[in-house]
């Protein structure tokens, strides 16, 4: 006998089977209902998929800037930092641990010493290629019950609440 499950994966009688056979209970409603529990849930959900599918040792962020660089060749960490939604002390820990992976070169700017320009090096535009096989491949398994012409509407959504959103975190009050 199969059990009918509820969108977000529990059961009618609110209790949920995880693979190892436990019984736990199903989120709360309330909780269900609001948007941030959902893209928490997207996000976790993403990032368990690209470790096991994509690449447990590249993550997103070091991918979103390899990416970057590949398009900007000769852009400054500041710049590309707004470019992949990473904060600049978050981008400078980034690109320091690429760099000593060898997968960029970081040299001072011709306008100004203290900005840093990025570099693909040619293990970067390796691990680049073969990841972005891997992530096409995930992205083609995450949208599988997305019809094709929905996907750029859906991606185009997302993007739209990320800028939404991040203005309502940069608001002094809501």
């Amino acid at each position: 006998m199969t059990r009918s499950t509820t969108p977000h994966g529990g059961t009618p009688d609110g209790v949920r089977t995880p693979a190892r056979g436990r019984v736990s209970p199903d989120p709360p409603p309330d909780l269900v209902a609001a948007p941030g529990y959902g893209a928490r849930r997207l996000y976790q959900a993403y990032l368990a998929a690209w470790n096991r599918h994509v690449d447990a040792v590249l993550t997103g962020p070091q991918f979103a800037v390899l990416s970057a660089v590949r398009a900007y060749p000769d852009a400054d960490q500041t710049a590309l930092a707004g470019a992949v939604a990473l904060d600049t002390s978050t981008m400078a820990d980034v690109c320091r641990r690429m760099e000593r992976r060898g997968l960029i070169s970081r040299h001072a700017a011709p306008h100004d010493a203290r900005a840093k320009v990025l570099t693909l090096t040619d293990d970067g535009a390796a691990a680049l290629a073969e990841t972005n096989r891997r992530a096409r491949a995930l992205d083609e398994a995450l949208l599988a019950g997305c019809p094709a012409e929905h996907r750029p509407h859906l991606a185009a959504l997302l993007n739209d609440l990320g800028a939404q959103w991040e203005g309502v975190a940069d608001r002094d009050a809501l």
